[in-house]
């Protein structure tokens, strides 16, 4: 693709398209129509996400009300006691929670940290999001994940502002109160898929989200990757190759991999013949590291560390568990990768209002759809997948964890 093809993929994308929305669904159409632009046949498949609309969210602390935003698919309803800072999750911490209303350090929790603080009989959940020294105070909205929260029971969670939090810490305030207001329904999320035939039966899958937080335009995570994508499609869609390629552009991975666990679910049946997954997760920033992370087993990582070499493509290619899309596949047995390119929050930051087209650089986004591509050409032109479809024990411990099904050093 040209690079004012690849630019314009960002500016047309340039708004928010958070998981559920209308603007996801745009987004969705967007992404299939220049899969069709290029002669690529898309499609939609839709799948359930969890919403909540919140139409009343109150934070009252020692009687002053604190700007929040209330927690979709927390529940309604009100609350008040006792306030408790806890800057931690250890068993010393929780032993004081019972029956308070907690304010955490952090934007959200964990499976075992949301169960500990229900068995430690927490009363509510306060948590803080942005800079205190950034110029605008904006409050993250987020949902209390249907998987973290598991079977247990739901506690109303509101965001508050970081700098607020310092206030009331430091104050040493004593009483809080949690009134939220919602719509709780099931909403629908798309996966876009297109697919280039290949001369067997078995095919790759490159996989790159979509979707964005509430805050952000999200151009750098995540429609970099989608970019990359349809440069990859583009540079594959004439060629022969043994390997067919199946391109999964997901919705809902910033609400937990709510898109690609729904591919895996739905195509459970047609896992066997998957013979790799490539999933692009943030790429083409003037500044940062290309990093590769491979769910599978080391010799693919040794590899893509020689190929780096052979065409001289600087890339940190390591065994291990990647937060993204990568995950759902490894986890179905199918041998999987991320490609990202890592910047530091402060020249590429995320999950805010600055992740806008002016984080991409035209030329670096090139240079990595060129190598993902040329990786990819190898694996859909051999003879026999050379990647192993046994995930190492190390992988599979660490899938257990990040997906929340074991502690960690448990």
């Amino acid at each position: 693709m040209k690079k004012e093809d690849l630019m314009r993929i960002f500016t047309e994308t340039d708004y928010v398209h958070r998981s559920g929305t209308p603007e996801e669904k745009r987004a969705a159409e967007y992404l299939k129509a220049r899969c069709e632009e290029l002669g690529v046949p898309a499609r939609l498949e839709g799948f359930r996400v969890p919403m909540g609309d919140v139409e009343e969210a109150h934070v009252v602390i020692d009687g002053e009300e604190i700007p929040c935003r209330g927690f979709a698919c927390c529940g309604s309803g009100e609350i008040s006691g006792e306030l408790y800072y806890m800057p931690d999750t250890d068993k010393v911490s929780m032993a004081g929670a019972k029956g308070k209303i907690v304010l955490l350090d952090t934007q959200g929790i964990g499976v075992f940290g949301y169960k500990d603080l229900m068995d430690a009989g927490a009363a509510g959940i306060l948590f803080q999001y942005g800079n205190m020294y950034y110029p605008h105070e904006d409050i993250d909205e987020r949902d209390l994940r249907e998987y973290v929260r598991g079977e247990e029971r739901k506690v109303l969670c509101a965001m508050i502002h970081t700098g607020s939090a310092v206030k009331i810490v430091a104050s040493g305030a004593k009483r809080a109160s949690i009134s939220i207001r919602q719509r709780e329904y099931d909403g629908e999320s798309h996966n876009v898929v297109a697919e280039l035939p290949g001369s067997r039966e078995e095919y790759i899958t490159l996989t790159a989200h979509y979707d964005s937080t509430s805050l952000s335009h999200g151009s750098y995570d995540n429609m970099s990757g989608c970019a990359g994508l349809l440069g990859v499609m583009d540079a594959m869609k004439d060629r022969e190759h043994s390997y067919g390629l199946r391109f999964v552009f997901c919705g809902s991975e910033e609400r937990g991999l709510l898109g690609s666990k729904a591919y895996v679910r739905d195509h459970a049946d047609e896992l066997p013949k998957t013979a790799l997954n490539i999933n692009l997760d943030m790429i083409g920033t003037a500044l940062g590291k290309f990093i590769a992370r491979v769910s599978a087993e080391d010799k693919l990582a040794h590899y893509i560390s020689y190929m780096g070499a052979e065409v001289g493509f600087p890339v940190s290619a390591k065994t291990g568990v990647y937060s993204s899309d990568s995950t759902p596949f490894a986890d179905n047995s199918v041998p999987a990768l991320s490609f990202a390119r890592l910047a530091s929050g402060n020249a590429a930051p995320i999950h805010c209002r600055y992740d806008t087209p002016a984080l991409i650089s035209a030329e670096q986004l090139e240079r990595d759809i060129a190598f993902i591509a040329e990786f990819t050409r190898r694996m859909a032109n051999a003879a026999v997948c050379p990647v192993s479809r046994e995930i190492p024990e190390s992988v599979r411990r660490e899938l257990d964890e990040y997906l929340g099904r074991k502690r960690k050093n448990q």
